[in-house]
This record gives C-alpha cells, sequence and structure tokens, in this order.
C-alpha cells in the first residue's frame, strides 16, 4: 500500500539533531547538537554498521543462506547483529563478555540470537579473539563480520551519518566529538567531513583508563587497536572517566530529558569541555549513542537529583 514502508532495513539512519542548550549553558556563544541514535531501530548507532556490513557481505557473497553471522560484540552492535538477523532469516550467534548489561544480553536473545558469554576480566579483546577463533574453525558454515576490521563499518558512516550531520547543520558544523570502540563511527563521519570542509576539527574519546565503566569503548593504548582506526584522522584525543560519563548522563536524563546510555555521557561530556574553549559561533556535534533503558539496572541513577 502507498505511504507504508514495510522494511525496517529502511528506518536506519536519517536521525534526529537535538540541541543541548542547558548542558551548554556555560559555554555561551557556542551550539551543542547532538545525534540522537538511539532512535534507529534496534536502538543504537550500531544499526548503521550492522546494516553496512551485512548489506555488503550479501552483495559480495560472503554471506550466503545457511551461513551463520557470528561475531563478537560488547552489546549494541550484536543487537543490531541479532534483528537484521531476524529480519533476513539468517541465525545470529554472538560472544559478549559476561559482566555486559543484562538489558543487552536479553535483547540480544529475544531476537533469537544465541550468546556465547566470555571472561568479563578479558573484556572485548577476550570476546572477539574466541569469537574469531570459533569462525576459523568453521569457515564453511559462519560468516564472520569482524566489525572492528571491516571497512563496511566505517563507510556506512561515512556515506550516511557524515552526509546528514553536513546538511542537518545546514554546512555550519565546526567541530565533531565522538567516542572509539570499534572506531567506525568516529572514522567514518571524521573522514568524510574532512573532505567536506578541512577546516572542521574532529575529536576521539577515549576512557581515561584501561579499567572502566564506559561499556562499548575502547581505552586504545591497552587494548586490541581496531583495524579500521585512523589515528591520522583526530585533530586531538579527549579522555573521560567513567564517573564524569556518569554524571553527565544522568544530567542529560534530568535537564534536557534525553534518558541515553553512558557513551553518550562521555561523548557530551567531551564535547562540553571543548566547547568551554571555542570561539563564539563555534558549532560541535556528537552522538547519543544509545538509550538509557540498557543500563537500566546500573547502580549509577541511584545518585539523588
Amino acid at each position: 500500500m502507498t505511504g507504508i514502508n514495510t522494511r525496517i532495513l529502511d528506518m536506519v539512519g536519517n536521525t534526529a539533531l537535538v540541541r543541548l542548550d542547558k548542558i551548554a549553558a556555560k559555554a555561551p556563544g557556542v551550539t551543542l547538537l547532538a545525534k540522537t541514535e538511539f532512535a534507529n531501530p534496534s536502538g543504537s548507532v550500531k544499526d548503521r554498521a550492522a546494516k553496512g556490513i551485512i548489506l555488503d557481505a550479501l552483495n559480495t557473497g560472503k554471506l550466503t543462506p545457511g551461513r551463520t553471522i557470528m561475531d563478537a560484540t560488547s552489546g549494541n552492535t550484536g543487537i543490531a547483529f541479532a534483528m537484521i538477523g531476524a529480519v533476513l532469516g539468517y541465525p545470529v550467534t554472538l560472544y559478549i563478555p559476561a559482566n555486559a548489561s543484562p538489558e543487552r544480553k536479553r535483547m540480544i536473545q529475544s531476537y533469537g540470537a544465541r550468546i556465547v558469554e566470555t571472561d568479563p576480566l578479558e573484556s572485548s579483546d577476550g570476546a572477539y579473539l574466541a569469537a574469531r577463533a570459533a569462525a576459523e574453525a568453521n569457515p564453511e558454515s559462519i560468516f564472520f563480520p569482524d566489525q572492528y576490521n571491516n571497512p563496511a563499518n566505517w563507510r556506512a558512516h561515512y556515506e550516511t551519518t557524515a552526509v546528514e550531520i553536513w546538511e542537518q547543520t545546514e554546512r555550519a558544523v565546526t567541530h565533531f566529538v565522538a567516542i572509539t570502540g570499534t572506531s567506525g563511527t568516529f572514522t567514518g563521519t571524521a573522514r568524510r567531513l574532512k573532505e567536506f570542509n578541512s577546516a572542521i576539527q574532529v575529536f576521539a574519546v577515549q576512557p581515561d583508563s584501561p579499567m572502566h565503566g564506559i561499556e562499548g569503548t575502547k581505552h586504545m593504548a591497552s587494548t586490541l587497536k581496531p583495524g579500521i582506526l585512523d589515528e591520522s584522522l583526530p585533530d586531538g584525543v579527549l579522555p573521560v572517566s567513567t564517573d564524569e560519563a556518569y554524571a553527565m548522563t544522568r544530567r542529560l536524563a534530568r535537564e534536557e530529558g534525553l534518558y541515553v546510555g553512558v557513551s553518550s555521557g562521555a561523548n557530551v561530556q567531551a564535547a562540553l569541555r571543548l566547547a568551554k574553549v571555542l570561539p563564539y559561533g563555534s558549532v560541535i556535534v556528537t552522538i547519543l549513542c544509545d538509550g538509557g533503558l540498557r543500563y537500566a539496572s546500573a547502580p549509577f541513577w541511584d545518585v539523588p537529583a
């Protein structure tokens, strides 16, 4: 019927850009904007990468009927793969650290995917190594997306996220800030924005220590670096502590009405720190990576308003 969109994958992307005026009140003259990536159909920015990776694999013949999609995840990409597997009819198996939030694991299983939990002390690196070994042992029956090293990851953001930001800001964006996990969001978006206007400055956000509570992110100096990470791109790296990320996540809910996850809080904390030293008229864009329901059981919400 005319006007009815029956393909959920067509709903990925084209997320709104919102102003964070209350958060940015102490940076007068600077506009702070955030992409509402939690509005994607499975609830996170990772829908873009997962869609790009799977469609690329279908188009190149790497993913064929009868194969199982198998990858490592800290949660969000796994949820996206599980959703897409359900839509396209492919079984999905995901290796995930055992200490990932129970909400994320429940969502993955709700889409019908299988979870293999890995040692929490080995974090996402342990999950990745286990998934890669399992895929290599079964090459005929497994498609291993390898999100950390698959260029279709960053290309999804090069082709969509950056273009949306450029158009939504009416070419006014001056700075882009994004946290790095697989680094696909940062690498693809930053690369394209620099092509649009080489004067745009791009900043990577990272946890400030190896032991941190910002799920889905990497402290690059102490972990396996993603192959798609382009360390020549950032104009700077902005470290954020777990406590800072938690505090900003609460502020976003209580001041801006945005119930988002911890990586979103880290992004906004870093963007605000940058905003305070930028000249009048600067326009910063950052990413609200996912929604807060994935962390609803986390104790950091219990701090009184």
